[in-house]
């Protein structure tokens, strides 16, 4: 694309009786009034490249069980995703489990980031100066989040949570939390992983940016 966006994954992968579907969203800033623009990434990109970083959840697409979440009116400071992210560290210790799946905030407002379309011209050392750089919105149920979570990084040096959303009114990024704690609403579905790859480790790290 040329810019920093915010890529929303949706691919069926090609298989020998199907063919390769991209229902991937872009979220970015639209340079004509720095709001929030979305749009299918397959209108404008044929492939599904991406750099710096991502949190894909990969399955057969297979029936079979998963689990449910439904729940409103949030009462503590953690999100929806750090909730079950703490139960499951709670309940397993350092055995790790990684899940993935997709929610639906049905009702409230939540807080999004997308970062700008250029790179910071100085450092970033800390949260502080990430999140000064980063643009910041509220939006409005109801919203699509495609969401992976670890419960213990087994020494991959793994972001343990990563939320992207999408919706059809135009609005989608990166998720942080609802900020209608009152009146939020959400409905998801869950898998665990059976296995967990990390590609392209790098060398030196930082704990910087990984909420």
């Amino acid at each position: 694309m040329g810019l920093n966006a915010e890529l929303i994954f949706s691919v069926q992968a090609e298989s020998t009786t199907t063919p390769a579907v991209n229902g991937n969203y872009v979220a970015h800033i639209n340079p004509a009034d720095g709001g929030c623009l979305l749009e299918k990434y397959s209108d404008k990109y044929s492939d599904c490249d991406f750099g710096l970083l991502s949190n894909v959840y990969a399955s057969e697409g297979k029936p079979g069980k998963v689990l449910e979440v439904n729940v409103k009116k949030r009462t503590g400071e953690d999100n929806f995703v750090s909730c079950m992210k703490k139960t499951l560290l709670e309940h397993y210790g350092d055995r790790s489990v990684g899940m993935g799946g997709t929610f639906i905030l049905q009702e409230g407002k939540a807080k999004l980031h997308i970062m700008p379309p250029e790179f910071s011209a100085c450092p970033l050392n800390n949260d502080e100066d990430v999140n000064r750089w980063l643009k910041f919105f509220e939006m409005r149920a109801p919203l699509i989040c495609q969401s992976v979570f670890v419960s213990h990084d087994p020494g991959l040096d793994l972001r343990l949570e990563h939320t992207h959303c999408f919706s059809h009114h135009g609005e989608g990024g990166h998720y942080h939390t609802d900020t209608t704690p009152e009146t939020v609403q959400y409905l998801g579905y869950f898998h665990p992983a059976e296995f967990v790859y990390r590609i392209d480790k790098p060398s030196v790290t930082h704990t910087v940016g990984r909420d």
